[in-house]
């Protein structure tokens, strides 16, 4: 049911703007603007520092201050076709990852080779992750369980843009999750996100696809649609005899294949502007899985939120910034159906409410505050946090 309704208010959404609009908009990442740059050498990067601070009544807590991020993005155009682009993070001063490491050769106006360690295309935050494109202090927790953000593999592919039918579109053939590296690695509580192998020392068992298409024809909407398809990848097969058949089937068990839709919308009217996702998985082999390994990862898992902001300050010619206070209301639960094996877990479904303020100082410096309130279908009442941090891109 929950399902059916948020495709009716994002169906029903385009339908109105459709009607009302009838030019283009375009959403560019900090990768997309290196790829656009026609210079040898070119540098880009984006930060993010937060306060997080627990709020009750009954008890004292701490806050944390961290710089969560610091990202630098480094490319390199060889000539008019060969580019190379890179993104390197660090994650709370201490943790060095390689976010984007990829070379990209266009064919022609339509086709673009790519291949190394590429983002995985599925709703909207894993590619456009920058803190000044996304309202609120944290990323959204349906892109930090369902998703999961930020998802990277190495793989290659295709991607490319039709202007004639305002269309974009990705496809690529990469690396699968981690399932089984001599531990199970997949469960309810984290769902996916411990499976990412980012490109460190990652193996593969087979190949897994993906792909997006967006639809950029509407004046200051976009629609994706992504989706991924595979098996998780396993240890368990490394130096297996061929004709071993039981241990192929025990190497089978550790193995879970995964399916995976997104549906995403962003809409901008003015000073209006709409935001909705929906996630879907599906998980074969999970019984076998669940039963060989100890764990209790369910069949089914699923996410999304409708986010509603507005720029106070587009009434008026007197600011040059922007004022955007916003709300936003999402759910995701990753034993949204389990297999007979386990017991439905109530703590795996979550509900947040947030809402905030983003003062855009530029349109690449941000000022964030939010409020949120979350709590599981295990929790009586719902636990507070107050949020407030910085965000730049460049």
């Amino acid at each position: 049911m929950r399902l059916y309704l948020l495709g009716i208010f994002i169906i029903s959404s385009v339908m109105v703007i459709a009607q009302e609009n009838d030019s283009i908009v375009r959403y560019e990442n900090t990768a997309d603007k290196l790829l656009k740059n026609n210079k040898g050498f070119t540098i880009g990067g984006y930060g993010q520092l937060d306060y997080n601070q627990p709020i009750s009544s009954t008890t004292m807590n701490n806050g944390t201050l961290d710089v969560h991020r610091l990202v630098m993005l480094f490319g390199y155009n060889f000539n008019e076709h060969l580019k190379f682009v890179s993104e390197i993070e660090y994650e709370h001063v201490k943790e060095v990852f390689v976010e984007q490491a990829f070379l990209q050769y266009k064919l022609n106006n339509y086709i673009n080779l790519r291949g190394g360690l590429m983002l995985i295309p599925m709703g909207i935050i894993n590619e456009y992750h920058e803190p000044p494109t996304f309202n609120g202090v944290e990323r959204p927790m349906v892109d930090k369980y369902i998703a999961p953000t930020t998802w990277r593999e190495l793989g290659l592919g295709i991607t490319g843009n039709i202007i004639e039918a305002s269309l974009k579109y990705q496809l690529y053939v990469v690396n699968g999750f981690n399932g089984y590296d001599g531990n199970a690695t997949l469960n309810g509580k984290n769902g996916l996100r411990k499976g990412r192998q980012k490109g460190a020392d990652s193996y593969i068992s087979s190949p897994n696809f993906t792909g997006k298409v967006e639809y950029y024809g509407i004046r200051g909407l976009n629609i994706g649609l992504s989706g991924y398809l595979g098996k998780t990848q396993s240890t368990a097969y490394d130096k297996l005899e061929r004709n071993d058949d039981i241990a192929i089937k025990s190497a089978d068990s550790t193995v879970v294949g995964v399916s995976m839709v997104g549906l995403d919308l962003r809409y901008q009217l003015k000073g209006l502007a709409l935001r909705g996702q929906l996630i879907y998985s599906s998980l074969d082999n999970t019984t076998a899985y669940n039963q060989k390994l100890s764990s209790d990862l369910g069949s089914e898992m699923i996410g999304y939120y409708a986010e509603v902001a507005y720029d106070v300050f587009s009434l008026t010619d007197k600011f040059k910034s922007q004022l955007i206070p916003f709300v936003r209301y999402e759910v995701y639960d990753t034993h949204s159906k389990v297999e007979d094996n386990i017991v439905k877990n109530n703590a795996y479904y979550n509900t947040f409410i947030t809402a905030g303020i983003s003062w855009k100082i530029t349109p690449k410096v941000v000022v964030k505050s939010d409020y949120q309130f979350y709590k599981s279908n295990s929790d009586n009442e719902y636990s507070q946090m107050f949020n407030a941090g910085i965000g730049l891109m460049f």
